[in-house]
């Protein structure tokens, strides 16, 4: 058995969730994050199509572990120039301000419906200021949390080097100010990597180990703050360190693959299986 659970949000697999969830209980995967399904953002699907997914997932063993939103990955109003340097990724949504209240009910309604304990949230499009958006940044995630509160369902936010909370310094911060339980974070190394930090073992050091809900695994190396996405274990993260600093520090959550790795032919179930096989090795 491995030290960790091991999940996978299903579209690194595949757009169709059959074929995903197949190829990911394979591996010996035992959950599965929900981010779009048949090329569709997750918080779009109607109640029915949900509960089809559930079943698609129930059928190979797989529980759904996170909701993977795209809530506040939008523009802030009002909080300056957003940060070209960063590739937006959108996964099937394009939103804004006004959406933010609907879209957040409809993730805790699906987290409500599947079961899943986390539901995933952003920080706004990156300003080329972001310490100015802090207050409201923070004003938005405690509200949340709140939100969250009476159904037991954690807010996860992640860092994201195209969001104004990238690296665990300016996450640590956030989670510094914001102290309410529901409130916890999804630790990728490899975002704060292109974010400019180096994450591990620097970044997670001012990270509040307790707090670390979820974690996100994918490789790459980095030219100014333009990834190259890699096979796991091939990159710049010092996965094996960061495996054993977590498994020190008291963590018994999920190891969750997010690819984005195509492998050498392009072939994203290829690749996310190459990826599975090692995260699964690793965490051994």
């Amino acid at each position: 058995m491995p030290r960790f659970p091991v999940a996978a949000i299903t579209d690194e697999f595949s757009p169709d969730l059959e074929t995903a969830a197949r190829a990911m209980a394979s591996l010996g995967m035992t959950g599965a994050e929900l981010r779009t399904v048949s090329g569709r953002n997750i918080v779009d699907l109607t109640d029915q199509e949900v509960d089809r997914a559930i079943d698609v997932l129930r059928a190979h063993s797989l529980a759904v572990v996170s909701i993977a939103s795209p809530v506040f990955k939008c523009v802030l109003p009002d909080a300056g120039d957003v940060d070209t340097r960063f590739q937006q990724d959108m996964f099937a949504a394009q939103h804004t301000m006004a959406d933010q209240p609907r879209l957040a009910r409809r993730a805790l309604e699906i987290a409500g419906r599947t079961g899943a304990r986390i539901v995933r949230v952003f920080s706004f499009w990156r300003t080329v200021q972001p310490e100015a958006c802090f207050d409201s940044i923070a004003a938005a995630l405690a509200g949340l949390a709140e939100l969250a509160a009476p159904a037991g369902v954690v807010i996860g936010i992640e860092n994201e080097h195209a969001c104004n909370l990238g690296t665990a310094s300016e996450v640590a911060r956030l989670l510094a100010r914001v102290s309410h339980p529901n409130l916890q974070l999804i630790w990728d190394p490899a975002n704060a990597l292109v974010a400019g930090e180096t994450p591990f073992p620097d970044g997670y050091a001012k990270l509040p180990a307790a707090r670390i809900a979820h974690v996100h695994a994918k490789d790459c190396r980095v030219a100014g703050h333009t990834p190259e996405w890699l096979e796991l274990g091939t990159g710049s993260i010092d996965w094996t360190g960061q495996i054993a600093a977590l498994a020190r520090d008291g963590y018994r959550g999920w190891f969750s693959l997010e690819t984005h790795w195509r492998g050498p032919a392009g072939d994203r179930l290829a690749a996310s299986t190459i990826c599975g096989t090692d995260l699964v090795r690793m965490v051994e």
